[in-house]
């Protein structure tokens, strides 16, 4: 907002404020924005829906519209009871969530049990309702799809962030008819696969074949195609991006999954992850990272974890330590 057009009113300040202390109204401080007249604080008084400099009274901007509900929440339950609208749009429905969806149970608004007729108009409005969502072969694809992405994506853990993304990937290979002479499920798992790359929690390969109704040579070969075609730019998988998951699954100190990273950064430096499985060099700085602080690490239970051999863990760990200038207290 200009200084020309900037309300030259002057607000009269309240008692509290001639001593110095500001009313529970106007907490909300505008960061970063200072009074264009005595260069004081900038504050917003709710009550008033004005913004006033708090030093001076001037009037920076006034009959501010408040778009919030008229209603206070004070905690998730309250806030979902109190609320008139439905859920935000999510690509995770194949019709973005906007359709209507009918309560499987059998009961009134008040949770009482609806007679025998109400019973079969219900059942029949649900049928049609279904009938409804899915109109077209496309959209009957899209919907199986999508609930085996959610039906992976929880098996695996991942983030509301993954799922949306790996929707849109898959939408799009729907779209360029990328879908042509391969399954559903191979293709919707190696969405997930690129998805989770993309938002830089990666999944290994095993783990994503390990939830899927195909097995891990397809879901290879639909990973690539869907890359080449949707001209997806990921670089390699970061060794770091799997630490934060193997020390959580292992219970390690804040201590330990930090030395682990700092080994994972030095070993890059040093070009020690260069034509080495990430996900070995991350368990193998993780195991390195134990010794250095004294942690007791299962190589057996790490290796299972992170889908490696042991030999794997024990082959790079040396190198790791070594890149890293660090000798560990005790050695196998």
């Amino acid at each position: 907002m200009t200084e020309s057009s900037i309300t030259s009113r002057v607000r009269s300040k309240s008692p509290s404020e001639e001593h110095g202390k500001m009313s529970e109204e106007e907490r909300d401080t505008q960061s970063g924005k200072t009074c264009p007249e005595c260069t004081g604080t900038i504050v917003y008084n709710e009550a008033r829906a004005e913004t006033h400099c708090r030093d001076c009274g001037r009037i920076v901007e006034s009959d501010r519209l408040d778009y919030g509900p008229e209603w206070r929440a004070f905690d998730s339950r309250e806030k979902k009871q109190k609320s008139r609208v439905g859920a935000p749009q999510t690509e995770r429905l194949h019709d973005r969530g906007l359709s209507t969806v009918i309560d499987w149970r059998d009961e009134d608004a008040y949770g009482r049990s609806l007679s025998s007729r109400q019973r079969k108009k219900i059942r029949r409005l649900r049928e049609w309702n279904e009938r409804f969502r899915t109109k077209n072969p496309q959209e009957r694809n899209l919907k199986h799809a999508l609930g085996e992405i959610t039906r992976m994506g929880s098996a695996l853990g991942c983030p509301s962030p993954i799922r949306e993304t790996t929707s849109v990937l898959y939408r799009q290979a729907l779209e360029k008819d990328l879908l042509r002479g391969r399954s559903i499920e191979g293709m919707a798992t190696a969405a997930l696969y690129a998805g989770s790359r993309l938002e830089n929690v990666p999944r290994t390969l095993d783990e994503v074949a390990a939830v899927s109704r195909v097995d891990k040579p397809e879901i290879e070969r639909a990973y690539r195609y869907l890359a080449d075609e949707l001209e997806l730019a990921m670089d390699p998988p970061d060794p770091e991006s799997y630490v934060g998951r193997f020390a959580s699954q292992l219970g390690c100190p804040n201590e330990t999954e930090r030395r682990s990273r700092e080994l994972i950064q030095a070993a890059v430096e040093n070009g020690v992850h260069n034509g080495r499985n990430p996900v070995g060099i991350a368990a193998a700085a993780l195991y390195s990272a134990a010794k250095l602080t004294q942690q007791d690490i299962i190589q057996d239970e790490l290796a299972e974890i992170a889908n490696v051999s042991k030999a794997t863990i024990g082959n790079r760990y040396p190198e790791i330590l070594e890149a890293a200038d660090e000798v560990p207290t005790d050695t196998d």
